[in-house]
């Protein structure tokens, strides 16, 4: 065994076998190192991220922000983007013309014109829609409200009918004898729920507000409030309101309510308007600016009609 193996270390230590012997190696080496360096995990997905953030950013930098420029018409011989500033036919496309702000005891006349000319009925509501401005200073606003009020020439026949929550028996009886339907303790709760009674509008002394929580559900707004004025002490003076008041709410901006009939004559539909804007009116302090941004008034089966609605407030708030 000893030549063999002096054998082989004599042909290793030749120059030329050793060079075979490294060379052979070497490729192996290398393919280890590449494996390894395969199996590091590679975080591509950052640099896609960082990729999409500049591209996202520049994109900010290069959009512009396009205000609404107001155009001035004062001097303009027809108003901007539109025809001219009336029509000279009666029969027009009226997007081409700017749209005509009336006086009111005008409005007013035109409805009862459209309503012989349409053969309607005479006694049809009339509705006045408001757009309000509810914005104050910084990011406050005018929170929405329903108001009740005593319309000059109430157009209502019928009473309404009214609920009222005491536990005092003498309150009870008085309510009785001022108009309510209902008058009582916490007793009306599951009569109220099993729809056994019913109101248009219920009101309460605040004592007993914690025993009618669980009608918060089943009235919704009509549940009784301080501040729609149907929770108090003074039951005679809520029920002299509620019983012939009219109420209206607003609803996001608007304020959308009945305020006449058309067969009433013209100057107590004017004095029915003229009671609903002032009311609207004040509750926004008069220092942020005024309240009502645009006013319409409708029959049932006529077209919207814009008017002057600055025309039927105080003074105090035209200066405003």
């Amino acid at each position: 065994m000893a030549a063999p193996s002096r054998s082989i270390l004599r042909v290793l230590s030749l120059p030329r076998c050793q060079s075979l012997f490294f060379t052979c190696r070497a490729p192996s080496v290398s393919c280890y190192s590449l494996a390894a360096h395969r199996q590091q995990p590679v975080r591509s997905y950052a640099a896609a991220a960082a990729k999409q953030k500049e591209k996202k950013e520049d994109a900010v930098q290069e959009k512009v922000v396009k205000e609404k420029k107001k155009v001035d018409d004062t001097n303009r011989h027809k108003p901007y983007g539109l025809t001219a500033w009336a029509p000279v036919d009666d029969v027009y496309m009226v997007r081409h013309y700017p749209k005509p702000i009336h006086e009111t005891s005008v409005a007013i006349e035109m409805l009862k014109n459209f309503q012989k000319l349409d053969f309607s009925p005479e006694n049809q509501p009339v509705y006045i829609n408001l757009r309000l401005d509810m914005k104050l200073e910084k990011k406050k606003k005018v929170d929405p409200f329903v108001s009740t009020i005593h319309l000059p020439h109430p157009f209502k026949s019928d009473i309404n009918k009214i609920v009222v929550f005491t536990e005092n028996p003498d309150q009870a009886r008085i309510a009785m004898e001022n108009g309510a339907a209902f008058a009582g303790g916490a007793e009306l709760v599951e009569k109220i729920l099993a729809d056994e009674i019913t109101a248009d509008f219920y009101l309460a002394e605040p004592d007993i507000i914690q025993k009618l929580l669980p009608l918060k559900n089943k009235l919704r707004k009509k549940f009784p409030k301080s501040k729609r004025g149907s929770v108090g002490m003074n039951i005679p003076k809520m029920l002299a309101l509620f019983k012939s008041g009219h109420e209206y709410m607003v609803e996001n901006i608007y304020v959308n309510t009945q305020v006449a009939t058309l067969d009433m004559p013209k100057e107590y539909i004017l004095e029915n308007i003229r009671a609903i804007v002032k009311d609207v009116a004040s509750h926004k302090p008069a220092e942020f600016g005024p309240f009502i941004e645009r006013a319409i008034v409708c029959s049932r089966s006529s077209e919207g009609l814009q008017i002057k609605f600055e025309e039927l407030l105080p003074q105090e708030e035209k200066k405003a």
